[in-house]
């Protein structure tokens, strides 16, 4: 897709890959952050702030539009990858973007190998799914980002009550 590579921190894994490696040469520590980004809320902010302050770079493990939908079902996204990665690229914390078909980001964190792999607040370090991924390699994981405040899932359902209210 043309659009991706306008951005100036989204790359494909591929390239990705060997930017990653020359950080992690400069002894900088890596910090891996995924998720869907829907409709961005102040608990994705918190989540991927306190990600970056675990580490030097800050990487985005994005869903693509169809993991997204085997993941959430009929009608998500509600903004489209290219609209949620130009979002994520906009924030100073994020340094680098990139997007995954998968339904796990298992295949991100063996090619990058980060220090860190940073969940949600939704997640233990007993719950994360790819924790024995990370533990394989070497990594560890953090929780962060605090106590949940809501998912997208829950914005969108708080909407459409509203909306059905002033009808």
């Amino acid at each position: 897709m043309p659009y991706r590579s306008k951005l100036k921190n989204l790359y494909p894994l591929e390239q990705l890959t060997g930017i990653i490696q020359e950080h992690k040469r400069k002894g900088q520590k890596v910090v891996l952050a995924n998720g869907c980004f829907d409709l961005i809320h102040v608990g994705h902010i918190r989540y991927l702030r306190e990600a970056k302050d675990r580490g030097d770079i800050l990487v985005v493990a994005l869903n693509s539009d169809s993991s997204i939908r085997s993941l959430k079902g009929r009608g998500r996204p509600i903004l489209e990858e290219k609209e949620r990665a130009e979002i994520l690229s906009a924030f100073s914390f994020v340094d680098y973007l990139t997007f995954f078909d998968e339904l796990n980001v298992e295949k991100i964190l063996l090619a990058l190998r980060p220090d860190i792999h940073a969940k949600g607040s939704d997640y233990t370090e007993d719950t994360v799914p790819e924790k024995e991924t990370v533990k394989h390699y070497g990594g560890s994981i953090a929780i962060t980002g605090g106590p949940k405040v809501r998912s997208t899932s829950q914005l969108i359902e708080d909407i459409a009550r509203k909306l059905k209210e002033e009808d």
